[in-house]
């Protein structure tokens, strides 16, 4: 059986891509295909251009424009307690065994501008383990995590975020984290002591460490099912002996090389345990 003939857009997109690896160090070429075309499709309208090969000499020599396509790729897209009932989850079967541990470090990858994180905080505060808690919150899109580190966000969403809180198992009032002032909350800093946002990338960087809970979700059904793999035994390694791996409701670990290293703990929240 002949392989088929590569198209001239797909020849187009592999020279893109090596072109921004070469240049910026991002490695792209292993994200879902559908995805992947979406946006550059998108910044091919918003630059103006015919062809996926005039993207190259654009992002070669405006990094402007190539920020533009990373903060794209990375799906910025989060809220505070996003999920309540899988916050509901770890406040009920997680925090226990946390509770069991002298230190607790906790590694959010793909934390996009931060709610997560702080949201996690909060959770932490409650439960009385913040004080012993450190929260590694990652990203490989800069202006994001710039964003994260200020703590502030609109005004205008702190409805829903009470209501996340809410059904989260949140004890007291969302607004005590907070300060409020022209039309923006600023979570406050004793929060942000126990959280180092910094830039890692999934897809190039290594084990982060020994975390006794990692927290990446809805980030792998970005990746095709090769670097789905290689992402979650880099996730399996930076765990701790018995350590938590969260991963999103669409994702799973059935068919990777780690799935019969990590037994459930919540089937439904996609949450696991390190069998040793």
């Amino acid at each position: 059986m002949t392989e088929p003939r590569e198209t001239d857009q797909d020849f187009e997109l592999k020279l893109l891509l090596t072109a921004v690896e070469e240049k910026y160090g991002y490695e792209f070429g292993s994200y879902a295909r559908a995805s992947l075309m979406r946006r550059v499709r998108r910044h091919m309208q918003m630059s103006g251009v015919e062809h996926i090969s005039d993207l190259i000499p654009l992002f070669l020599h405006d990094e402007s424009a190539f920020a533009a396509f990373v903060k794209d790729m990375s799906v910025v897209v989060t809220e505070m307690f996003r999920n309540p009932d899988f916050f509901k989850s770890l406040r009920e079967n997680i925090v226990p065994i946390l509770k069991t541990y002298p230190f607790i470090k906790v590694w959010h990858a793909g934390c996009a501008s931060g709610q997560e994180a702080y949201s996690m905080a909060i959770l932490l505060d409650e439960e009385g383990l913040l004080d012993r808690c450190q929260i590694y919150a990652t990203d490989f899109n800069d202006q994001a995590l710039r964003h994260a580190k200020t703590g502030i966000y609109p005004e205008e969403d702190m409805a829903l975020y009470e209501e996340n809180y809410r059904q989260a198992g949140g004890t007291k009032e969302l607004s005590k984290y907070c300060h409020r002032g022209y039309d923006s909350v600023k979570f406050n800093g004793r929060l942000a002591e126990h959280i180092t946002f910094a830039n890692h990338n999934l897809v190039t960087d290594g084990v982060f460490g020994e975390m006794n809970l990692i927290l990446c979700r809805n980030v792998l059904i970005y990746f095709n099912q090769d670097l789905q793999n290689r992402v979650l035994q880099l996730l399996f390694d930076s765990l701790c002996s018995r350590g938590i791996l969260c991963i999103g409701k669409r994702e799973n670990i059935q068919f990777s090389s780690i799935g019969d290293q990590l037994e459930v703990a919540d089937r439904n929240q996609k949450i696991y345990r390190k069998k040793i």
